[in-house]
């Protein structure tokens, strides 16, 4: 599994005109399932985003977690993180899992988020969405649950 993490001040995602999910401070977290992929992956990396040091202490220093700064999260699932761009100009989406696997370790990784008792919303999943992403600092980070290769 693959987690593109963005620190925010706010994140909402529209579908057709409604906002279906919407955050303030806390993390985006944009999440792609491959091929091969596992629970034991969405528990590694859900146990990762929860506790990845990427808020400010006192002294401006990353040291905090979205646990310990009791922030929210917005988790939308994006099969295009395992898009493959090396040959040609079109992506390839063969590493990516099919929704029969995607869409329950999708939700299972959202179930690992939402018990930790933090605000967590998150997108449709396979719905073309837009998603709105206020990122503070700017704090991007990539999260892989195993070795990429």
């Amino acid at each position: 599994m693959r987690a593109v993490v963005q620190r925010v001040s706010s994140g909402s995602v529209t579908i057709n005109g409604k906002v279906v999910g919407e955050i303030s401070k806390g993390l985006v977290i944009l999440l792609g399932v491959r091929n091969g992929d596992t629970a034991e992956d969405a528990k590694f990396l859900a146990d990762k985003c929860l506790n990845l040091r990427i808020f400010s202490d006192a002294k401006g220093k990353f040291n905090l977690s979205v646990l310990e700064v009791k922030g929210e999260l917005l988790v939308i699932s994006q099969f295009t993180l395992y898009g493959e761009t090396r040959k040609g100009r079109r992506p390839s989406f063969i590493d990516a899992a099919p929704p029969e696997i995607s869409e329950p370790l999708y939700r299972l990784f959202i179930d690992y988020l939402t018990a930790s008792r933090l605000k967590v919303a998150c997108g449709e999943f396979g719905a073309m969405m837009s998603v709105q992403i206020n990122n503070d600092g700017p704090v991007t980070i990539i999260i892989e649950s195993k070795e990429n290769k």
